[in-house]
């Protein structure tokens, strides 16, 4: 099992930047794929980016390509979300999710939620116009 607590969510005005946090408890997380969902008010969980633990290949949603960066430090078993150039549109809960060893068609990642097997409790990150 694998356990995952979110942090570094906040206020910021739009242009700014924040870095989120997820702290991995439980197994490695050598094999898994590690990705950030976001999921505003009405509207269904959005895949945002992925990493692959094991050497760091990263995947991401158009919507963020450009402005945002995903990164692990192995020693910290943490997740990190670096977003830059935030926008209204970024508004949502964040969550950190874990999916176990598996492969999709040729992808070592999928972008839907419920193929994830474990989820953080999400972190709130508010972009005001």
């Amino acid at each position: 099992q694998v356990q995952l607590v979110e942090s570094g969510g906040g206020l910021v005005q739009a242009g700014g930047s924040l870095r989120l946090s997820c702290a991995a408890s439980g197994r490695t997380l050598s094999s898994y794929a590690m990705g950030w969902f976001r999921q505003a008010p009405g509207k269904e969980r959005e895949f945002v980016a992925a990493i692959r633990w094991s050497d760091s290949v990263t995947a991401y949603a158009d919507s963020v390509k450009g402005r945002f960066t995903i990164s692990r430090d192995n020693a910290k078993n943490t997740l990190y979300l670096q977003m830059d150039s935030l926008k209204p549109e970024d508004t949502a809960v964040y969550y950190c999710a874990a999916d176990r060893p598996r492969w999709y068609g040729s992808r070592w990642y999928t972008t839907t939620a419920h193929e994830y097997d474990y989820w953080g409790q999400g972190t709130q990150v508010t972009v005001s116009s």
